[in-house]
């Protein structure tokens, strides 16, 4: 009895710090758990935060437009206005492919009327896009038109169900420029080129060689695909600004109507000349308004006043018209006819004249009259269709997102017509702002720096 009363007290101790280390290393776990929780429940805060910064963004881009619609002058291609705009705690940016440079950022929408639309555009128009393939541009024309017959070089049903898990050719336009991937000739490779997280940046992963995807040539520059020239969204109503229907002027029976318009802005005397000398009082023909300004003799300054009024078309919307006064020069070289002193010419014109831009008329002053008359059918003033790449990101740094979207303009109020996740393509801005923001350090100071 005596000596197992003296081990009872080792006994007690060794139990006691047994049970002491069980409890601690509980109480570790439930810690660390606790530490997951926490984080996983941070994380899960700030992804929600960038969803509704997200919708902020959106609402801030519709009043936008709505403002630059109801107030003559206000622009909507401010970058500054799109750049590290603060909702709450977070930012967002609407980010925009430089297209001349890809090693600087630039802001702002994108004019989805200043890219060659896939669905309207002629074989010889989207060869010229570049890097192109003659293969890829036939097979466009197949998947979109209407009947089985092949295009050189394109394909119908019978290539596509003979894939792997075939399907049939569509036979009708695209309805976003992703689905050209389906087409016999595509790749992410001709679309997307280098820039695979659709930036326009050279990225360091797009400039290392085989070291990572995608693979590059390592040659200091973004070497993209043809994406940015291109577009499904392009159309607009056959109405003057004012939203009047416009005068056909191949219609004989409108001749009337032309010659009260142009009593209306001119002298009688010189109406009834602007009518002979047109011809369109003897059912004359034209191949488009540049035509008729021509054969009409008018002057420069005279057909601006009207050229808004016109139209050669009886269809009520337009698809796929270039904005002649917002196209790079890759989109208008793919106009027919023209070659690269044209299109740099009319860009030269249009940076020094911004505001004598008001008509496809000055196009007149730029380039020869056949060049002019031959592009005259595929331009416009006017764009109607803007896509917005909106980048979000948290006020901690922790969670960020990323949308496309494309709002059309012709209504009171923009709607939005095609919507899509870019999240999984990672962050597409400069990494030093989520660090600033993960330290808790001003933003500002470091969107600065990077100018």
């Amino acid at each position: 009895m005596t000596r197992r009363r003296a081990q009872q007290p080792g006994t007690v101790l060794i139990v006691t710090i047994w049970v002491v280390l069980v409890l601690a290393g509980l109480a570790l776990v439930f810690a660390r758990s606790m530490r997951v929780a926490a984080a996983v429940s941070a994380n899960h805060l700030a992804s929600l935060q960038a969803e509704c910064i997200a919708d902020g963004a959106l609402q801030y881009i519709i009043a936008k437009i709505v403002d630059a619609k109801e107030n003559e002058g206000t622009d909507t291609d401010d970058g500054d206005a799109y750049e590290a705009q603060q909702v709450g705690k977070g930012y967002f940016w609407v980010l925009q492919s430089n297209l001349e440079s890809d090693r600087e950022f630039t802001f702002g929408l994108t004019d989805e009327a200043a890219k060659i639309n896939l669905n309207s555009a002629s074989l010889e128009m989207l060869q010229k896009l570049p890097g192109m393939t003659a293969e890829l541009a036939a097979s466009i024309i197949d998947w979109r038109d209407e009947d089985t017959d092949v295009t050189t070089g394109g394909a119908e049903s019978e290539y596509y169900l003979l894939r792997s898990e075939g399907y049939q050719c569509k036979n009708l336009p695209l309805e976003t420029v992703d689905e050209i991937l389906l087409i016999k000739g595509a790749s992410e490779e001709l679309l997307y080129g280098e820039d695979t997280n659709l930036n326009g940046y050279l990225d360091d992963h797009e400039n290392d060689g085989d070291e990572s995807e995608p693979a590059d040539n390592h040659n200091g520059r973004l070497d993209a695909g043809f994406y940015d020239y291109v577009t499904v969204y392009s159309t607009e109503k056959n109405v003057d600004a004012d939203g009047n229907t416009r005068i056909n002027i191949t219609d004989a029976s409108a001749a009337s109507e032309l010659q009260s318009l142009l009593e209306g802005k001119f002298k009688q005397e010189r109406a009834i000349e602007i009518m002979q000398r047109s011809g369109i009082s003897s059912n004359a023909s034209f191949e488009n308004i540049l035509d008729f300004y021509y054969r009409s003799q008018m002057t420069a300054e005279e057909f601006a006043q009207i050229a808004d009024r016109l139209t050669t078309s009886s269809e009520t919307t337009l698809s796929g018209l270039v904005n002649v006064n917002t196209a790079p020069k890759e989109v208008l070289l793919c106009l027919p006819g023209l070659e690269e002193s044209d299109a740099e010419s009319l860009v030269s014109y249009r940076q020094a004249n911004r505001n004598s831009l008001d008509s496809i008329a000055w196009v007149t002053g730029v380039l020869t009259q056949e060049k002019a008359v031959g592009i005259g059918s595929y331009i416009t003033v006017r764009s109607c269709q803007y896509s917005a790449d909106i980048v979000c990101l948290s006020g901690n740094g922790r969670a960020y997102k990323r949308y496309r979207a494309v709002l059309d303009t012709q209504g009171t109020t923009p709607r939005v017509m095609y919507g899509r996740s870019l999240t999984h393509f990672g962050w597409p801005l400069q990494p030093e702002i989520v660090a600033a923001l993960r330290k808790g350090q001003p933003l500002d100071s470091v969107v600065l720096s990077m100018h």
